[in-house]
């Protein structure tokens, strides 16, 4: 799995690329999706890579983005009381094991919204016009998203 997290705006950017942002659903900075690992999937995070931060994501680091920020239609917090009635699954944290297993997706939780909507980082970003191989935020951190996703819990 992927978590994908929007970085820079829509100023000057385009067209082609701000199509491939809008089918991720990254319309707006400090979004973030979770995208499962497929082709297509990747070559969609290649072409944005100057736009987005993205790595692979764990069971455990999806739990918390889904605790903290996981919100169903009416801005209502998604809790594990609604999990354990509308899905096979008594917990947030088994439901995010299960998906990053491949054997849940998120759609299975009726009415959860595709897109979590971050805070800003906690003492900045390291830069939005820089990779991260050279000490900016862009394109692919590998595990290391999940220090991303803390500072923007």
């Amino acid at each position: 799995m992927f978590a994908v997290i929007r970085v820079r705006g829509s100023v000057n950017v385009r067209g082609s690329i701000e199509d491939t942002l809008r089918m991720l659903r990254l319309q707006r900075i400090n979004h973030s999706v979770v995208l499962e690992e497929s082709p297509n999937n990747k070559g969609m995070l290649q072409k944005v890579k100057d736009y987005v931060a993205y790595g692979t994501i764990d069971a455990e680091t999806l739990g918390q983005m889904l605790t903290n920020r996981g919100r169903l239609e009416a801005d209502v917090r998604l809790s594990d009381e609604y999990v354990a009635e509308n899905t096979e699954f008594d917990s947030i944290s088994s439901f995010a094991e299960a998906v990053c297993n491949g054997d849940a997706k998120l759609a299975d939780i009726p009415t959860l919204k595709p897109v979590f909507r971050l805070h800003p980082p906690r003492k900045g970003h390291a830069g939005i016009k820089r990779p991260v191989q050279v000490g900016g935020v862009l394109g692919n951190h590998g595990e290391d998203i999940k220090v991303l996703l803390n500072k923007m819990r």
